[in-house]
């Protein structure tokens, strides 16, 4: 039996509702770039992250992905598609190897039934979710591009950074484009705004990472 996930939505469940619901699912593994599931399908049920990270996007009728998201272990994917039916609504990718549990739709149903407590659960992962997308949205019409980068350094450095001393590095592997992504900005545009802040002496860039020298300044740049 797999050990208790302490982060996400397996991370509030109980440890009997976990276990009820890791005999529901079939694990799968997805190597580096491989898509868990794509916009536009049919959903088959909910994937749990187990280990691993998962970029969640959707692309443009001009061929541009935009990264609503990245998720990590103890995460719950699909959910929505798996309650109203409808097609996948983004395309959720490997980012490095990743482990999930695949639970049906009719198993994730019943899991909700026996365990009612879950419901409350899942609806609290829901309003996280929206307010995420609401906060996003505010970004996009208040912030220029520098601010909206620096708004996602802050929330990758306080989500995937590894702290040494007042230095903090994001283990996250993100290339320019896909920040671009996340952002809502073209390459050049995210390009000039990391050098920027570079300039500023608040980060370092490296080869697919980013070091963070001085959170307080970001955090501060992108009220």
């Amino acid at each position: 039996m797999a050990e208790h996930v302490s982060s996400g939505f397996l991370g509030s469940l109980t440890p009997e509702e976990h276990r009820a619901f890791l005999r529901r699912g079939r694990r799968q593994r997805f190597r580096s770039g491989a898509a868990l599931f794509r916009e536009g399908e049919r959903s088959e049920g909910v994937l749990a992250v187990l280990s691993g990270r998962v970029k969640v996007s959707y692309f443009t009728d001009e061929g541009q992905e935009i990264v609503l998201a990245m998720r990590a272990q103890g995460e719950l994917l699909g959910e929505l598609s798996t309650i109203d039916g409808e097609p996948r609504s983004a395309t959720g990718t490997a980012v490095g190897p990743v482990e999930a549990l695949a639970v049906t739709a009719e198993d994730f149903a019943e899991f909700l039934q026996e365990h009612p407590r879950v419901g409350l659960v899942l609806l609290r992962t829901l309003s996280r979710r929206l307010r995420e997308a609401t906060r996003r949205r505010i970004e996009y019409g208040s912030l220029n591009t520098t601010a909206r980068v620096a708004a996602r350094l802050v929330d990758l450095a306080d989500q995937y950074g590894e702290a040494s001393g007042s230095r903090v590095r994001i283990l996250l592997p993100l290339t320019q484009e896909e920040l671009a992504g996340w952002v809502g900005a073209s390459r050049e545009a995210v390009s000039k705004a990391l050098r920027a802040l570079r300039q500023r002496g608040w980060i370092e860039t490296h080869r697919r990472g980013i070091t963070v020298l001085n959170r307080d300044a970001l955090r501060q740049h992108a009220p």
